[in-house]
């Protein structure tokens, strides 16, 4: 029960129907507030607890000054946690061993239980393996429930065994995708009370909810199963960015192009840690679809949050997607109730602000290695002839070239060329080279969730059959929706057949390339690539598009509409300028240029009016958590503790417990650490946690093969993310990773000062010499470390290898505050200072003192580190709060969960 301090308890009767609200009107100053902190401000006043939440913590928020630091610390306590399987396994299986755990301290396991609805869905599993044929979706799922029956067995098990969890089967649909379209309630009933609906998820892109109205953003799984237990999750009182939108898009233009203008704008005026919210006439012109595409980007601007008010856009989308009348009216009536309806005149307070005319957006991709990276569709052509150079040349660290000239690559008119004679498997020839598109992907809920942009590709694809056109022979075409809705209205709208004819048949319904799970390239495709080296590039409909992440042949990514998509899978090159150039030849020999094949707008708004309905959304969720004949099949075991099979080598019970007693020991400093890993700027929880592919001859690799599991078999790192034993074998594995104490390698390798001349091994053998020495372990990093997805391993991994401490010049907020949910210190360079300004090289041997102040109940400002040859400084202890300070004192936040739930 809330404290009521402020008298804000009160009734809202809508229809047959009253629930108890809290007014935001009691609170001075509340009308002025941003949306999003109006939604924060409900939530304290609803938990109001006297201790943990406070009257004063509700007047700061009340009072925010708009242009001060962020400085006060808050408890916001989200209405719901959503998860994804790759980042749930392992979260349900931290809630097993917990239960575990619990019982051995004497406590009661069914403690142990989510306190809020926790939602799964299974969706990062399925792999692109077959595509191009009619029956690939039927393959693939019966792969993905080959590789991952234990998996689901484990996930079909917590169904059962813990109350407030629900698992979305696999074939369904992208979790972000099902949020938005049926999981969402915008405005929460529950227990009698109406509330803002709000979440957090073990996924960075839980924003694309906030196009919804709903507040919720990504953290890593520790940290979601605090929240699933109860715990609120601790922080700053953010700055809020106002994005006005005016005007309106031009024909022509997508949702990708506006949000890869957003990603750019947001990401040179710098948003990391900070709100955006968008209000102005223009927000009001957005559809809702565009606004989820939007909110879903968020992590690539860096932001929390990236949310809008909810209008009659929201009601509309909301009535499309079957919710019931009463909840369409309660979102309605609670909105405009308590001030959260969108004015489009209004100009609220806000820390900064931005301005884009929505007349202005032009066609656009990024690459070739980060969303961030807008290129003019018309400049893409060129620009790629630029980068291609860093791809196929040979570069110091210096960046300048150093190959003989001799050795320079081949080039034609300038740019860098190796054509090879590739044989196809019915005999047919064709010619590869560097810019090559192999992968074309519709992918992601980025963008799948958008009829706008899914009917434009399908129009697309319409257009170039009857031209006679379709994909090149070495592009893999991939269509992976993000629900069971897409395809429904591609089938009504008599689109499935084009899309099929161009090569785009559906793969799966999930993630697939958007996550690395692209599959591989055909053999003759993979062969020519690695055999020449070449520079070959991927185009996706998706989010993210950093080095090796899509797939382990590719160097170069693109993000791009799903219209555009299709249209590089005609066209076959990057080299070639699509806006200029033509895609191919019609049955006559003709030329087909892209406005050949580019559907008006009013074509495709007929389609969506006409093929869409509200019946689709009903049939696909009206029993969307029972799964088909093979998920209700799954054999499962009984009872509220978990039997661990020792064979498994995707389940395993984690370590995290072993040895804990009710009270943590004391913490101490840091004393003759090495350096694990030297890196540089923009490395990404991509670079840092397992993904993609196992190959053989890794260290996780080796475990399977000694664990009788056949190569064929190894599945990915994100399938067996509840096997700790694999998943440190991979962390700082990435393909692309550069440590830079091992100077000419790429992957995951370091020098083992364990070892005399300190040979080059790989991080986890190293680690495991350090370990057995009692040596910690340190990372010395660049700027916006650990930017990227969500990944709880990425700080899991990092802490199991025996790295005790971090030290960036700035780090991603998200990763940071996993780092310090597992129990390492997250420090900071000097303002000013970087590891070549202070002369580190990685060979030295550090010690940190003054960690020990936290044994007072503070958190120092900064810590001493000393090195042995004299290097000397102060790094900025990056505790933020002291939430998170208590979580270091116990050494990391599960450790607290369990201790404060025994203590009960």
């Amino acid at each position: 029960m809330s404290a009521n301090s402020f008298d804000a308890r009160s009734t809202l009767r809508v229809g047959d129907e009253s629930y108890e609200i809290f007014k935001l009107d009691k609170v001075e100053g509340s009308a002025r507030l941003p949306y999003s902190l109006k939604v924060l401000l409900e939530n304290l006043l609803r938990t109001e607890d006297g201790a943990n939440i406070t009257a004063d913590h509700i007047r700061a928020l009340g009072n925010w000054d708009s242009q001060a630091q962020p400085a006060q610390e808050i408890q916001f306590t989200p209405a719901r946690v959503i998860m994804q399987d790759f980042t749930g396994v392992p979260c349900v299986v931290d809630l097993a061993t917990m239960r575990e755990a619990v019982k051995e301290l004497g406590g009661d396991p069914a403690k142990i239980n989510p306190l809020a609805p926790a939602e799964l869905v299974i969706d990062h599993s399925v792999i692109a393996d077959k595509f191009g044929t009619a029956d690939a979706f039927g393959q693939n799922v019966e792969l993905e429930y080959g590789r991952n029956k234990e998996r689901y067995q484990f996930l079909r098990w917590g169904q059962t065994a813990f109350d407030e969890f629900k698992v979305v089967p696999p074939g369904t649909g992208i979790v972000h995708q099902v949020n938005i379209e049926h999981l969402a309630r915008t405005v929460m009933v529950r227990n009698g009370q109406a509330y803002p609906d709000t979440l957090v998820g073990t996924d960075s892109h839980t924003t694309m909810v906030n196009g919804l109205g709903v507040l919720g953003w990504g953290v890593g799984g520790i940290e979601a199963e605090a929240a699933m237990l109860g715990q609120p999750v601790s922080m700053l009182i953010p700055r809020v960015v106002g994005f006005k939108l005016t005007g309106e898009l031009k024909p022509g233009t997508t949702a990708t192009d506006l949000v890869l203008t957003i990603t750019e704008m947001l990401r040179k005026h710098g948003v990391v840690g900070k709100f955006v919210e968008f209000y102005g006439e223009g927000v009001a012109a957005t559809s809702l679809a565009n606004r989820a595409t939007i909110g879903n980007m968020s992590p690539e601007f860096g932001s929390t949050a990236a949310i809008f008010p909810i209008d009659g856009e929201t009601l509309n989308y909301l009535k499309l997607t079957g919710r019931s009348e009463q909840q369409v009216a309660l979102v309605e009536a609670y909105a405009k109730e308590q001030g959260l309806w969108l004015d489009p005149a209004a100009e609220p307070d806000f820390s900064e602000k931005l301005e884009l005319d929505l007349s202005t957006v032009v066609p656009s991709i990024a690459g070739p290695k980060r969303p961030q990276d807008r290129i003019v569709l018309a400049n893409a052509a060129e620009q790629f002839k630029t980068d291609v150079r860093n791809y196929v040349d040979s570069v110091d660290e210096a960046g300048k070239e150093s190959f003989p000239a001799s050795d320079a690559p081949a080039t034609t008119n300038g740019v860098p060329s190796n054509p090879v004679l590739v044989t196809a498997p019915d005999g047919s020839t064709y010619e590869l080279d560097h810019g090559a598109v192999t992968v074309a992907a519709i992918t992601s809920c980025t963008n799948t969730s958008n009829p706008y942009v899914m009917v434009a590709a399908a129009l697309v694809a319409k257009k170039a059959v009857e031209k006679g056109l379709t994909r090149k022979p070495w592009v893999k075409t991939t269509l992976a929706p993000g629900s069971k809705v897409v395809t429904d209205y591609f089938d009504k709208a008599g689109l499935t057949p084009y899309l099929d004819k161009v090569g785009f048949n559906l793969v799966g319904y999930g993630c697939t390339t958007c996550i690395g799970n692209s599959g591989p390239l055909p053999d003759e495709v993979s062969k020519a690539v690695n055999d020449h080296d070449l520079a070959v590039t991927s185009v996706l409909s998706g989010n993210r598009n950093f080095e090796g992440r899509i797939n382990p042949d590719v160097k170069m990514n693109y993000l791009a509409s799903p219209p555009l998509v299709v249209a590089y899978a005609l066209a076959g090159s990057m080299k070639i300028d699509i806006t200029t150039e033509a895609l191919g030849a019609d049955q006559d020999g003709n030329p087909v240029y892209l406005k050949d094949v580019w559907p008006t707008e009013a074509e495709v708004n007929d389609v969506v009016a006409n093929a869409i309905g509200e019946d689709m959304f009903n049939k696909s969720y009206q029993d969307v958590f029972a799964g088909d004949a093979q998920w209700q099949a799954l054999p499962i075991p009984t009872g509220n503790t978990f039997e661990w099979d020792s064979e498994s080598t995707y389940v395993r019970k984690p370590p995290y417990f072993e040895g804990m007693a009710q009270e943590p020991s004391p913490v101490e400093d840091i004393q003759g650490a090495r350096v694990l890993a030297k890196l540089g700027d923009s490395v990404t929880t991509d670079h840092i946690s397992p993904a993609g592919a196992i190959k053989a001859d890794t260290p996780a690799g080796k475990y399977l093969t000694e664990h009788g599991v056949q190569r064929r078999d190894f599945n990915s790192y994100g399938s067996r993310r509840g096997n700790h034993e694999v998943m440190i074998r991979g962390t700082f594995a990435n393909i692309r990773l550069r440590n830079q104490i091992a100077p000419g390698t790429e992957g995951g390798f370091t020098r083992d000062f364990t070892q005399e001349d300190a040979p080059v091994s790989f991080i986890y053998d190293a680690s495991r010499n350090y370990i057995d020495q009692g040596i910690p372990l340190v990372v010395l990093a660049g700027k916006e470390y650990g930017s990227g997805s969500s990944r709880d391993w990425a700080a899991k991994g990092t802490a199991l290898l025996g790295v005790k401490a971090v030290i960036a010049e700035s780090y991603e907020r998200i990763h940071r505050s996993n780092l310090i949910g597992m129990g390492v210190l997250p420090l900071q360079y000097p303002e000013g200072q970087t590891a070549s300004s202070l002369g580190l090289t990685g060979e030295e041997t550090f010690s940190f003192t003054g960690v020990t102040e936290l044994n007072n109940g503070s958190t120092p400002r900064t810590v001493k580190v000393t090195t042995d040859t004299g290097v000397e400084f102060d790094a900025v202890v990056r505790i933020d709060t002291p939430g998170e300070a208590d979580y270091y004192r116990n050494g990391g936040i599960m450790q607290y969960v369990l201790r404060s739930l025994i203590r009960k």
